[in-house]
């Protein structure tokens, strides 16, 4: 797997955001994944808590760019840590920081941790 490989995945993220269904968002997660959202203070702990967070955000109409992003592989886990920024469709910008860790699950690489914090200043 590739550094190229890998930021690919976020696209494949922000595509599934673009559908506005937050089954197909969550479906890019581990069962057992932790989401430590942007837009929200609670931790979600599994598909459904992770589900319920992309119904909301996806509401907003989300679109996602990076504009910074480090690439490390481990094997089969990878992290992409960088900053993005969303526009919303209400005109809205939100930047953030944010750290994807994928796992390689012999078929596919599977987001088992995501954190994202909007920028403090």
């Amino acid at each position: 797997m590739s550094q190229k490989e890998i930021t690919l995945l976020f696209d494949k993220w922000n595509h599934a955001l673009q559908t506005g269904e937050p089954k197909k968002v969550a479906a890019l997660y581990e069962n057992n994944a932790i989401l430590l959202p942007t837009v929200s203070n609670q931790v979600r702990h599994n598909h459904a808590e992770i589900e319920d967070y992309f119904v909301h955000f996806l509401a907003k109409g989300p679109v996602g760019e990076i504009d910074e992003a480090n690439v490390r592989i481990f094997g089969e886990l990878a992290i992409n840590s960088g900053i993005y920024t969303f526009t919303f469709k209400d005109g809205g910008v939100v930047q953030a920081r944010f750290t994807f860790v994928y796992r390689w699950n012999g078929e596919n690489w599977m987001i088992v941790e995501h954190h994202s914090s909007q920028m403090p200043e």
